[in-house]
């Protein structure tokens, strides 16, 4: 099954010395298979020169209300094959209250190095938009295109303006070594909003996008740049293009 899983991956497109950024549903793979199985999975095709990314969101956890974040404890709120990359022996969390990135691999501290820079969720020195550096692409296992959250940093750059709250947050973040810093950040705000990120399938085309089965996921295999050059089109064409009014 093993041999089987990475095959697939290859004919998606993941290959060797990729950078890849993961989400992801158990539930559509149906398999047996346990979550770190697939991971070691996605860590076999990309092999010891490639680099696996997976978001570790904790929004859910850490708010206005409840403003404090553990690099080491804080658990990702996006689903079981996240959260158990984030405790897997090897993994390099960044450090941002609601929006981290967990990577494994040759660009792990590298690409996650700077995130706490960033004033934004998915600013310029987030591992999202670090893809952009790196040739990146973003895997989605499962019709999942709807949770993009590379989406929001173009959002961001756009200046799309459903995207951030209007005042700073303070936040208390712990760090690896048990230290605690106060920093003021903006966090998204989609009050009022839905996301319509699966409209990105609508503006790309093979191989900017290629389509397959994991198990027996749908599968989607997007080219960062591209995303980023036609997302960025459609913005200044309409810059609401990618979300619409909640009822």
């Amino acid at each position: 099954m093993k041999e089987n899983f990475v095959n697939q991956l290859k004919s998606l497109g993941v290959n060797y010395g990729d950078v890849i950024l993961v989400h992801s549903s158990m539930k559509a793979l149906g398999t047996k298979r346990t979550p770190l199985e697939v991971i070691n999975d996605l860590i076999t095709a990309v092999g010891d020169s490639g680099t696996l990314l997976m978001p570790a969101l904790s929004y859910k956890y850490v708010t206005a209300e409840n403003p404090h974040f553990s690099v080491a404890k804080t658990e990702p709120c996006v689903g079981l094959i996240p959260k158990t990359f984030f405790y897997m022996d090897g993994t390099i969390r960044s450090v941002h209250p609601t929006h981290s990135v967990c990577a494994y691999g040759r660009l792990a501290a590298e690409i996650t190095a700077k995130h706490f820079a960033d004033e934004t969720p998915v600013g310029a020195n987030s591992p999202f938009m670090k893809l952009l550096e790196h040739s990146g692409k973003m895997l989605f296992i499962g019709d999942v295109v709807k949770s993009c959250t590379f989406m929001h940093g173009l959002e961001e750059i756009a200046a799309a303006p459903y995207t951030l709250q209007q005042e700073k947050t303070r936040y208390f973040i712990e760090n690896a070594d048990g230290t605690t810093i106060a920093r003021d950040m903006y966090a998204h705000d989609f009050s009022g909003w839905q996301q319509e990120y699966q409209r990105i399938k609508d503006i790309l085309r093979y191989p900017e996008i290629s389509c397959g089965k994991v198990g027996k996921a749908d599968c989607f295999l997007l080219d960062a740049a591209a995303l980023a050059e036609k997302a960025m089109r459609k913005f200044r064409e309409d810059l609401y293009y990618f979300v619409s009014r909640e009822e």
